[in-house]
């Protein structure tokens, strides 16, 4: 038994996250964790949400609430969808958490103790009429490339040209309106990663397992143009975590609170924190701390590619920086982009489906199969309504699903409510087993390598091995003549629904459950021996007939949704 640490990217707080973003990190990784749990590994899986930051405070100013008490609120919105779609958090935990506020004024101290850290005079736009400097994106004016009139300071959202606030015309705060905005010095501490550059370019050579996606993005950080810089890791905002320098006051820094990218990332470690805090687990450290037994753990992040560069040089150079014994990930999983129907899946613009929108159409088994066996990992991938209607009624409704109805209907009407007893077995059940063994094995390999779509991809022809076994030795005629051979055959098939269970249960939880407990099976291990496994419901054996696993989607529901979802919510 080995053990696996498994965090996935937090998403931010603003707003109920898409299909998306739950495809680009959540979703894979509690693919990963179930995987591993029923493989026998000791497995800890952490998330949270990203609460500090300019878009927190925005999102709470235009809900009218105090930004904790939305940051509260949005966080069990979150939680509760995560539930909903089955996602098997250990903890799911809050970047505005104590723990988080203590470690990440700890890991400053620390970086401040070594020498990189270092105080820098910049130019910031202030507002008279607010009284306060404003972040980037408090700052809204007519774009100088396009002509856009709501142009933020750090970018067009029409022409997506980058931006300095300076760079407006007619600028204006986003919080009063108000345009007295003045340009005064401000003082910001950044973090000297640039000193940390050869330590880091050697570290990321020496993970020659990544992803493509995830090493190509790191290194073209790392070497494109100038380089590592240098990064600011503070702010002039109310809203995170006050700038002190570990338990001390940092002189000069009154007022300001560490940038949310400092931050949030921190909070993976001290969501083990919080886990514990909240009488979960214990001894967070031996996760986390390679003096305190983390050397036999093996990291792995899940993240969409626009996380990469954070997560290959930004939080790697606070560890390394730290120099205090941490453990840095193993693995970084990375995803391309799900694109939606055309265009892109857009939480800023509110456009694709959202995860409680989903929930409410169909039951999350039907979401987490598709993503799943579609997830954006070579390149991007797009969700369109008539490729999502057409695989789930393909292979989950008439693949899965009408094997299970119809292998234990068989057995109710000819043989009763219980696994029939006599038969000889013979060649087609051997070449199934034989088939069978090798596609364990590949789908072992897939999971192991988080190859998430080929995994898919070979579990629905472990499914579809079953059904070719039924066609093939057709019981319900076989029965006419030799009803212990026929009975035979229909223990291959409950076995089956016991073994699809079990090998089904990382990708659709709810499903395999109702499998399991259809064969009234309390807990099954991983199969070892497909053989074995073959026979592991013993004649007398007692089964229900399950309601349907899965209904089809009709052209009516579909044309319906792709309406309904065509436009913009609000």
């Amino acid at each position: 038994m080995a053990r696996h640490l498994i965090t996935s990217a937090i998403p931010y707080i603003n707003g109920i996250k898409h299909l998306g973003n739950l495809v680009g990190s959540q979703l894979p990784a509690d693919l990963y964790a179930r995987y591993l749990r029923g493989r026998g590994h000791d497995v800890l899986f952490l998330c949270a949400t990203d609460e500090h930051g300019t878009p927190a405070e925005l999102a709470a100013a235009k809900a009218g609430q105090p930004v904790a008490d939305y940051c509260a609120e949005m966080h069990a919105v979150q939680a509760g969808i995560a539930r909903g779609f089955g996602l098997s958090f250990d903890h799911f935990g809050r970047s505005s958490s104590p723990q988080n506020a203590r470690l990440t004024q700890y890991f400053a101290g620390r970086l401040n103790d070594q020498g990189l850290i270092r105080e820098v005079t910049e130019e910031q736009v202030y507002s008279v009429t607010d009284g306060r400097f404003l972040p980037d994106r408090y700052i809204e004016g007519t774009c100088p490339n396009c002509g856009f009139e709501s142009a933020r300071g750090d970018q067009c959202d029409n022409c997506t040209k980058q931006l300095d606030p300076t760079d407006l015309i007619n600028p204006h705060s986003t919080i009063s309106g108000a345009t007295d905005l003045e340009v005064r010095p401000t003082k910001h501490l950044y973090l000297e990663q640039s000193k940390l550059k050869g330590k880091l370019a050697d570290w990321i050579d020496s993970k020659g397992d990544w992803p493509i996606l995830t090493t190509s993005i790191a290194k073209k950080w790392l070497n494109d143009g100038d380089g590592l810089q240098d990064r600011g890791i503070t702010r002039d905002l109310h809203w995170g975590v006050p700038v002190q320098d570990g338990d001390k006051p940092w002189p000069g820094m009154e007022g300001k609170v560490f940038y949310v990218w400092f931050d949030a990332p921190i909070e993976y470690i001290a969501c083990a924190q919080e886990w514990v805090d909240a009488g979960k687990g214990s001894n967070w450290e031996s996760w986390w701390r390679t003096d305190k037994g983390a050397d036999d753990v093996r990291y792995t992040q899940f993240m969409g590619k626009d996380n990469v560069p954070f997560h290959t040089l930004s939080f790697p150079v606070t560890i390394m920086g730290a120099d205090d014994n941490w453990k840095l990930v193993d693995y970084i999983k990375s995803f391309n982009y799900l694109n939606y129907d055309g265009g892109q899946f857009s939480t800023s613009r509110g456009r694709g489906v959202f995860m409680d929108q989903a929930l409410e159409i169909l039951p999350a088994d039907y979401w987490r199969w598709w993503l799943l066996s579609h997830a954006p990992e070579s390149s991007d991938a797009e969700f369109t309504w008539e490729s999502f209607t057409q695989d789930v009624n393909k292979d989950l409704a008439d693949v899965l699903g009408n094997f299970v109805s119809r292998i234990t209907k068989f057995c109710r009407a000819k043989f009763g409510d219980a696994v029939p007893a006599g038969g000889e077995e013979g060649g087609a059940e051997a070449a199934l087993t034989e088939e069978l063994t090798r596609r364990l094995k590949t789908y072992e390999s897939h999971m192991d390598a988080i190859e998430v779509r080929k995994a898919a991809a070979e579990l629905r022809a472990i499914w579809v091995a079953g059904n070719e076994y039924l066609q093939a030795t057709a019981p319900w005629t076989t029965f006419k003549t030799d009803p212990d051979q026929a009975a035979a055959q229909v223990r291959i098939g409950l076995n089956l629904v016991r073994l699809y269970a079990i090998l089904s249960a990382p990708f659709i939880p709810e499903a395999a459950r109702a499998m399991r407990d259809a064969m009234k099976v309390d807990h099954a291990a991983w199969p070892d021996d497909i053989a074995t496994s073959l026979h592991a419901l013993p004649a007398g054996h007692a089964f229900d007939v399950p309601e349907n696993l899965f209904r089809k989607i009709t052209e009516a529901e579909r044309d319906d949704w792709a309406a309904r979802f065509a436009g913009v919510r609000t």
